[in-house]
């Protein structure tokens, strides 16, 4: 998905079947503990940087980096010390 355009990721996100598109902007240094949520994910990052730790896995994610979260995965994630500022995609568990 576009990672240049917020108008064009939506876009792309709804063709794709994703019901709900959203920015997320993330405090420096914000910790999220283990969770999950009842949607999949698909997100780019544009601002920032964070690390996502998933299935054993942790990725550190810079500006242009993209993600795929199944709903229901455990994860944890850590923001960097500018906070971070993602687009994502979120498809209900209904669909």
């Amino acid at each position: 998905m576009n990672n240049k355009d917020f108008g064009i990721f939506e876009k792309e996100a709804r063709a794709a079947g994703f019901d709900e598109v959203l920015e997320r902007n993330w405090p420096p240094n914000t910790q999220l503990a283990v969770h999950s949520h009842p949607f999949d994910a698909s997100a780019v990052i544009v601002q920032g940087e964070m690390w996502l730790s998933f299935e054993g896995v942790t990725r550190h994610l810079r500006s242009g980096d993209t993600f795929d979260l199944p709903r229901g995965t455990t994860h944890e994630e850590r923001y960097g010390d500018e906070g971070a500022k993602y687009w994502v995609a979120r498809r209900s568990a209904g669909l």
